[in-house]
């Protein structure tokens, strides 16, 4: 592959991206493989920006029966050279519809684009008017549909009725393709007309997707698996084949060996670690995937790793789900922070209703949404999880912020972790003591000050990790904490100076205790259990030794 060749970012259609002679990476066998399964229709849930759109378009280009054959678009792919291209190639009608911008604040606006889409679709088979293929009433409904003049049900059936009516003029089957069919319910879900988004792609899909005599191949993309209680329930012979399963798992997004011939083409091999640990990680059955968004423009631009992918679409629902969370929930957070793993169940399907009432449904969500990654199956449906890769923590971060932008003043808390990292011990107990008022005046940590302690560790996690390294080590029942904090080499750093070390013991002053002896034991278990020797060992020879125990909204501090 000439690396001549332009990136074509943010290009979804395949004819487009093939006729602009664009730099390809080959997924061209993904045809081979929706051929060959032998699920009539499939679903493949994959993350936004990972492909999904460009691959459904080759799917239209090479299914679909046209005038002007489209065969030249696959020269030098590696599905021409398989027996079954000439079998099938040209050889089908095509329905193709894109739900990706279909989101809207209320329901009739939706579904007015909703409406606009399908009309567009008819428009692109406006020849089935001519002759007789279409009775009467098929062709008032079919002007109905171009004229903007249907009814909901006119636009329910879009699916069913379309698909007849192009079977019946190619005498041949017809191949249904549905690219981000839960964009438009997860706009329903978020702004309160759910119910009827979903009643209404219920009735679409169902009716061109289960017992379609006329049905050859049906293919959907989205990020979730909308439950079957909802969309799936009368759907038969259906795949769904997730980030979890084997199936495709190479065919949205980049492998480590496209990605290296791509870093070859452009002479960037040396940046190969950098972009690894920016944007690989993802785990698609068992598959190490890279983002190929945040690939392509890290290539482009060459300024270096940016969270290009975060950049490029909202995060609302994620918003809106996380920071409803209660204390398990920051823990949980702040295991993934420090990059360790979680164990929570995963669920195929989600009822986006239950979003409300079910947490343990969000580690599903982010799972499927690209923003962690399945490392192991532990048991059934448990499963270890973890951040992606350095772009995608940045996400997490930003939601720390949000949750504490709720609940203190920043400057107080940037006060704070300032004082701390300069080691003015009474700046810091001063404000640590303000910040601790400010988080417990709210009704979630109210009379349990162990969460708040916890949160600030959090915090800290967030605000100092691009200066430290940082280990948390936390007891059961949200006892103990300790934290150290290794200094990281900054661009800042001229090499005069060295920065400091800091060890933090959290303790909880229990009613038969003293804080005096409490504290003084804190201070005793840094020394008895060596917290330095990790410090010293890397040559960190400055190291601020604290002691805080909290009991209500009383706090005690000492320096070792």
């Amino acid at each position: 592959m000439s690396k001549n060749k332009p990136l074509l970012i943010g290009q979804s259609d395949f004819k487009q991206f093939r006729k602009n002679d664009g730099y390809y990476i080959d997924k061209s066998l993904f045809i081979q493989e929706i051929i060959e399964t032998g699920y009539l229709v499939q679903l493949l849930p994959r993350p936004r920006r990972f492909g999904k759109t460009l691959n459904l378009s080759m799917l239209r280009y090479f299914f679909e029966k046209n005038e002007t054959s489209q065969a030249d678009l696959f020269t030098g792919l590696a599905i021409k050279d398989t027996p079954l291209f000439e079998t099938h190639q040209g050889r089908y009608p095509v329905i193709f519809l894109t739900f990706k911008d279909q989101k809207a604040d209320t329901w009739p606006a939706l579904l007015d684009m909703l409406s606009s889409l399908i009309r567009d679709e008819f428009e692109r088979h406006e020849y089935l008017l001519e002759g007789d293929v279409l009775d009467v009433s098929q062709k008032a409904y079919f002007q109905n549909i171009l004229a903007s003049k249907g009814n909901i049900a006119d636009y329910s059936q879009a699916l069913c009725s379309l698909s007849a009516f192009l079977a019946r003029f190619y005498d041949e089957d017809v191949v249904i393709l549905i690219d981000e069919y839960d964009t438009p319910i997860q706009a329903g879900y978020l702004r309160g007309y759910y119910q009827q988004v979903l009643d209404f792609m219920w009735n679409l899909l169902s009716g061109g997707l289960k017992d379609n005599e006329y049905l050859y191949k049906g293919v959907m993309t989205g990020i979730l698996r909308v439950a079957k209680e909802s969309i799936f329930s009368s759907l038969n012979n259906i795949g769904v084949f997730t980030v979890l399963n084997r199936k495709y798992s190479d065919k949205f997004g980049f492998t480590e060996t496209e990605v290296r011939t791509l870093l070859d083409d452009y002479g960037m091999s040396d940046s190969y670690e950098e972009v690894a640990q920016w944007y690989d990680g993802y785990l698609f059955g068992g598959q190490v995937i890279y983002n190929p968004w945040s690939v392509l423009n890290y290539v482009i631009n060459q300024e270096g790793p940016q969270p290009y992918w975060l950049n490029t679409g909202s995060t609302e629902l994620i918003d809106r789900l996380v920071t409803r969370g209660g204390a398990e929930l920051r823990y949980e957070l702040e295991e993934l922070l420090t990059g360790r793993t979680i164990t929570q169940p995963i669920y195929d399907s989600i009822v986006m209703r239950d979003l409300d009432r079910r947490d343990n449904l969000l580690w599903s969500f982010l799972l499927y949404s690209g923003y962690l990654k399945a490392v192991e199956k532990v048991y059934y449906d448990k499963y270890k999880l973890q951040i992606p890769n350095k772009e995608v923590i940045q996400i997490y971060q930003n939601l720390v912020t949000i949750w504490f932008e709720e609940k203190v003043k920043l400057p107080h808390l940037e006060t704070m972790l300032t004082a701390l990292e300069q080691a003015d011990i009474h700046l810091f107990e001063r404000m640590l003591r303000l910040v601790v008022l400010e988080v417990m005046s709210y009704h979630d940590l109210s009379g349990e000050p162990e969460r708040v302690y916890q949160a600030l560790v959090l915090g800290m996690l967030v605000w100092l990790s691009p200066k430290y390294e940082i280990r948390t080590n936390r007891e059961a029942g949200y006892g103990r904490y300790d934290m150290m904090f290794k200094p990281r080499a900054t661009p800042q750093d001229d090499g005069t100076r060295e920065r400091q070390g800091i060890i933090i013991e959290f303790k909880r002053v229990y009613d038969d205790q003293k804080p005096e002896t409490v504290i003084e034991n804190a201070l005793q278990q840094i020394e008895n259990k060596g917290y330095a020797t990790e410090l010293l060992a890397a040559g960190v020879t400055d190291i601020l030794k604290l002691a805080i125990a909290f009991q209500g909204k009383e706090l005690w501090l000492k320096q070792g």
